[in-house]
Parts: C-alpha cells; sequence; structure tokens
C-alpha cells in the first residue's frame, strides 16, 4: 500500500472519530485533565504525521462490538526525540493507553502512558510534550566575526540553531506567575500580574484563557508566530546572517516553516514602496543594529491576525516592539522585548529570557500541516 493511500486512510479514520485535524492544539484546548480514562484495546492504525501522532485502537464494550478510539500523541519529530520511531506501536499490538477524554464528547483520549503488551514496557512515560535534554556544545566564549561581533549563527563548517527556551509564554519582567508550557495559567486569578492590560485587552486575554486558548490561530489555521511567540515555540530558531547583503534572516523550525528578515543596512524604519509599505505583516518590519555585543531589533507594521505569544495576550496594529539579542557565551542566547502598544497596553513593558544552542544539528523540519485534508 502507497504512502498517500495510508495517510488518506488514515486520515479518512482519523476525521470519522471527529479528531480536528484543521490544526494544532494545546492539549489543554482539547483535553479535560478532570476527566482520566484507561483504555485497553488493539491497535488497528498509526497515523505518523504531524501536528500529531494519533493511534487508533480497537476497544473491547460491553455491547460486544468494539469500540473505535483515538489516541492523541505528540508530533514524530518530539516523539522521536523520546525515542519512538514509526514501527514502536504497530497494528495488531496491544496496547493499555492512559491519558484524558477528548472535552467535546468524542472517542477520543490524549496519550500519557502507553503500555505496550508484547514488551510489556510504557513506551511513553511521562512524557509532556516538551523536548527532552538536549546535548549542549562546549563551554566556550561565543563566536565572532572578523569584525567582533558575535555570530548568532553557526561556525564556518557546523550547524545549529537555538531551542529550549527558558520560558515559553511572555510575562513581564519582575512578575512570578505559573503557567504550563502552552502558556496557560496555573490560576486564572494571576491575570493582571502578567502585563499592564487596558481594560479590554485584560478582558479578551482572561477569556482566551479561561477558554483553554482553543481559539488560538496558529493552530486553528496555522497562522505564523509573529512576534516573541517565534522564540517560545519547542522547535527553534535559527539565524542566518548574510553580512555582503547587510541582513540577517531568522528561520522557524515550526509552524509553517516561516522566515523573517532584519535589515541592518540603515534604511528608515517604514515599509517600502510597491512592497509593504501599506501592508500589515504577520512579522513586521525589521531594522536592526548592533550595540556593542547586542543585535537590536526595531519592528512595526503589524498585522492583528495572530497572537503574538503563547499565552494569548492581544496585540493592535499599533504594536511596536524592540528585541534584543546577546549570544553571552557559546551555548546561551539572551532574548530581551520590550512591547509597545498603546492600544492594548497602558504603559511599555518588557520580558525576557535564554534559548539554548543546539549543536551540530539542523531546525527541525515541523509543519504546520503534514497530509492532512
Amino acid at each position: 500500500m502507497s504512502r498517500s493511500f495510508r495517510l488518506i486512510v488514515a486520515s479518512v479514520a482519523i476525521l470519522a472519530l471527529g479528531i480536528l485535524a484543521s490544526g494544532q492544539h494545546g492539549v489543554s484546548a482539547k483535553f479535560d485533565p478532570t476527566k482520566p480514562q484507561t483504555l485497553k484495546g488493539t491497535v488497528t492504525q498509526v497515523d505518523w504525521a504531524n501536528p500529531f501522532t494519533h493511534i487508533i485502537l480497537k476497544v473491547p464494550a460491553a455491547s460486544g462490538l468494539p469500540v473505535r478510539w483515538a489516541v492523541e500523541l505528540e508530533s514524530p519529530i518530539l516523539l522521536a526525540r523520546n525515542g519512538w520511531s514509526e514501527t514502536t506501536v504497530q497494528p495488531g499490538d496491544t496496547v493499555t493507553v492512559q491519558g484524558f477524554l477528548a472535552r467535546n464528547g468524542t472517542k477520543q483520549i490524549s496519550g500519557n502512558s502507553v503500555l505496550l503488551a508484547r514488551t510489556n514496557k510504557n513506551v511513553l512515560v511521562g512524557y509532556n510534550g516538551t523536548a527532552p535534554p538536549k546535548r549542549t556544545a562546549a563551554a566556550e566564549p561565543a563566536p565572532r566575526w572578523p569584525d567582533g561581533h558575535p555570530r548568532l549563527g553557526p561556525t564556518a563548517g557546523h550547524t545549529g540553531y537555538w531551542g529550549n527556551p527558558s520560558k515559553t509564554a511572555l510575562v513581564q519582567d519582575g512578575a512570578t506567575v505559573q503557567m504550563d508550557a502552552s502558556g496557560l495559567l496555573k490560576n486564572i486569578a494571576d491575570v493582571d500580574k502578567v502585563a499592564p492590560f487596558q481594560k479590554w485587552a485584560r478582558d479578551v486575554y482572561e477569556l482566551r484563557q479561561k477558554d483553554f486558548l482553543a481559539h488560538d490561530p496558529m493552530f486553528l489555521a496555522c497562522k505564523p508566530p509573529g512576534g516573541p511567540r517565534q522564540f517560545q515555540l519547542v522547535y527553534g530558531v535559527q539565524f542566518l546572517e548574510d553580512t555582503d547583503h547587510k541582513r540577517v534572516f531568522v528561520l522557524m523550525g515550526g509552524g509553517n516553516r516561516n522566515e523573517r528578515i532584519m535589515y541592518t543596512d540603515g534604511r528608515a524604519q517604514k515599509g517600502q514602496l510597491r512592497g509593504d509599505d501599506d501592508n500589515p505583516l504577520y512579522y513586521g518590519r525589521a531594522v536592526a543594529e548592533w550595540t556593542g555585543d547586542t543585535l537590536v531589533s526595531d519592528i512595526k507594521g503589524f498585522n492583528e491576525k495572530f497572537w503574538f505569544d503563547n499565552g494569548g495576550l492581544p496585540h493592535t496594529d499599533q504594536l511596536h516592539l524592540v528585541e534584543r539579542f546577546t549570544r553571552t557565551d557559546m551555548n546561551t542566547l539572551k532574548y530581551e522585548v520590550t512591547i509597545d502598544d498603546p492600544g492594548a497596553y497602558t504603559k511599555k513593558w518588557t520580558a525576557s529570557w535564554t534559548l539554548q544552542w543546539i549543536p551540530d544539528e539542523e531546525l527541525p523540519y515541523f509543519l504546520c500541516e503534514d497530509n492532512r485534508p
């Protein structure tokens, strides 16, 4: 059977079970952590594709007729980092799965533990959707270009990218707020600590949080992760420094394999004629310059079609960002951002975190949609 045909069959089966195959989502948006469920059944299909891998189970029922269930796992990339492959679980295997029921009442659960009967081993134990720790490069000073500026990318003959962000949602510096990896507040009463909201923006943020981030446009419609969000995602970013043309490309491992450009040629902070002069963008228009060892990027011209962080903070087309990138050593990139949006916030505010250098690897090849109808 061809791969294309298998993917079509798997997709039809998943759609028949009511799975939202139109995009990614946060786990809490789809599954209810207050409703645990354990299933034991026979695997009939394994759909190894982005944005989520699915195991289709045939589960015995009291009526005598088996019931089909779908078990949703993480993307193939994150599963592979956890030791999985396409053959870890195969059609015909008997498995016992623990997870949480889907909020919409369909026959789906999240896969938090998968016990494989033929080996009597849990092949998915305690996996929470985040990448396991990765090796780092040797502890060395930041590499530099001949002009003395730190290199944001790899040295000649090597490769690598930045991943494992120390924070995965925006919170103003100085505030202590507990969130999960998707930016969902542990305590909804902490809303006012997150940012200096205007009233309408606070209400929108609180609503998105209470809705478990279910209407995230990046998940529902594969909208690009503009603003600081691109530096919050698990699949990482890569910098390509085009010194000849005085520009820096930021390549993203997730989403739709998007890229953005920061120009370092001294141009004015405005749209280009016959280009984007009157067209608000997902990544805005960025002009940048080096200040000592820090690349400072000034960005304006955003549209309002995306969420600019994982937690659902709102913004308007007045959003103005100033980003600071400082490679403090071989393994650490400090990211600082100043948010100035008088349409949504009462004052300027800042947030910061670090990313880790992942040596000798290319960006993971994750697409928001992979062979989905």
